[in-house]
């Protein structure tokens, strides 16, 4: 047996923990090949890759995001009805997501072939670095399909109360996933094209065995034979919006940073950020993992009318990713150039420029997480608008950091824009959730939201 069912009588902290750490681990082996990616190309292809991969990095983040979209929504839908005791509608959610990967992928992949080689533009890439990324996306233009999947998949699996397979696919994607990049790029030498079909075939491979899983007798929820249903689609597409604003705010944060960085800087600076990127996706990933981990278990807990669980489960992953967030800071800042040797053997001139934006672009770290945190939290118990807000928010006041800053500071600007812009969401984001956490009481099965915010 992988583990006894969610239940509203079992201890909160260990039903915490059990869907927490597969879901950790999960992430954390699924963003080792992202790593292992930065690793591969830093050392056999150079700068001007890691560059390349950070200009495409944010043109692939629609397609990344409508993953997240049907899993989180998908999931929070499916969870929230089997805390309500009704597996059919469940059954019919999971359906009704699947059908949305088809329609998003066929949308993403026209997207990439009318759009793809324009928003490299748009960003200033020139030259090898623009040829380079050119060559990646255009292996998604027929592997979007394979990114949705392997994105949205798992985390439906997770809400069907099966944490630890969840984490299993997501690890023979990553393994599978290092062993190409190391033939492709170490023995084959096809470059940037190459890690992207290393990418797209362990992406297949995840989505074939969860899908195997939801065909057989193991599922709890099983696939239901129903043809498309709008209404369950756009249940499915209003729960996950935020998830994928919030995912299209990262590709917005890297294709802002780009654009900059290039117009004050050169690709030098492009690829200190590449690399600082690398560095924090450890807290990243626990981030997200922690957050796509209590997700199940907070929309059963509301399904089920248990608001004391909900808050117990929140204080508890808030207490860790702050703190993690704190002790990730200090880590770079102690061990800045060490870490930065591991992405490049290059000149010291790109060292330089990573520590000094490593330290000022990383100093609020542990506000990622906390927004991320919150923003799942309102997602899994249907206060849409205030996960929107979360989503929405992180664009909308960086915005005039990035414009204002960068032109008085200079690269110095560039960096301090994200953290400085998280701080003062957080101030506003905070009260909002206390008062979520201390007076809502009732689920909202349909996801239709009962309160309003003073801001919108």
């Amino acid at each position: 047996m992988e583990h006894a069912s969610l239940s509203i009588t079992g201890s909160v902290q260990r039903t915490f923990w059990r869907f927490a750490i597969p879901s950790v681990a999960g992430m954390l082996v699924n963003g080792l090949y992202q790593v292992i990616d930065g690793l591969f190309v830093g050392h056999y292809v150079g700068a001007n890759g890691l560059a390349a991969m950070n200009l495409a990095w944010p043109i692939l983040g629609l397609i990344i995001g409508f993953g997240i979209l049907v899993g989180m929504g998908g999931g929070a839908i499916m969870s929230q009805q089997r805390g309500a005791g009704d597996k059919a509608k469940a059954s019919s959610s999971l359906t009704a997501s699947l059908w949305l990967i088809l329609l998003l992928s066929i949308v993403s992949s026209g997207y990439l072939a009318l759009s793809g080689s324009q928003l490299l533009s748009l960003q200033g890439a020139e030259a090898t670095a623009y040829q380079w990324a050119l060559d990646y996306i255009s292996v998604f233009q027929w592997g979007a399909i394979m990114t949705i999947a392997s994105g949205a998949l798992p985390m439906l699996v997770r809400n069907d109360d099966r944490p630890n397979l969840a984490t299993f696919l997501l690890g023979i994607g990553a393994v599978l996933n290092i062993v190409l990049d190391y033939l492709m790029l170490g023995h084959w030498n096809l470059g940037l094209k190459g890690a992207a079909i290393a990418t797209v075939i362990s992406q297949a491979t995840v989505a074939v065995f969860a899908l195997h899983y939801f065909c057989s007798n193991k599922a709890s929820i099983r696939l239901a034979l129903e043809f498309i249903n709008l209404r369950k689609l756009m249940q499915v597409l209003k729960t996950g919006s935020s998830g994928l604003v919030m995912f299209l705010y990262f590709s917005f944060i890297v294709a802002a940073h780009n654009t900059l960085l290039l117009k004050y800087g050169s690709v030098e600076y492009v690829s200190a950020f590449a690399i600082i990127n690398y560095i924090a996706l450890l807290y990243y990933l626990i981030a997200e993992g922690l957050a796509n981990g209590i997700q199940p278990p907070v929309s059963y807990y509301y399904g089920a009318k248990q608001p004391k669980h909900i808050k117990t489960t929140m204080t508890l992953a808030l207490k860790i990713i702050l703190g993690l967030g704190l002790c990730t800071t200090l880590v770079a800042n102690i061990f800045s150039e060490q870490l930065i040797g591991l992405f490049t053997t290059e000149q010291t001139g790109l060292v330089q420029i990573t520590v000094e934006g490593m330290r000022l672009h990383l100093f609020a770290l542990c506000l990622d997480g906390f927004l991320f945190v919150a923003s799942v939290y309102f997602l899994s118990v249907g206060q849409n608008r205030e996960a929107m807000l979360v989503a929405l928010g992180n664009i909308v006041i960086q915005i005039p950091f990035l414009l204002a800053f960068p032109a008085v500071l200079g690269t110095q600007g560039i960096w301090l824009a994200l953290p400085l812009s998280n701080v003062v969401l957080s101030v506003i984001v905070v009260p909002i959730l206390i008062r979520s956490l201390s007076h809502r009481t009732e689920p909202v099965v349909e996801m239709k939201t009962k309160q309003g915010l003073p801001f919108f």
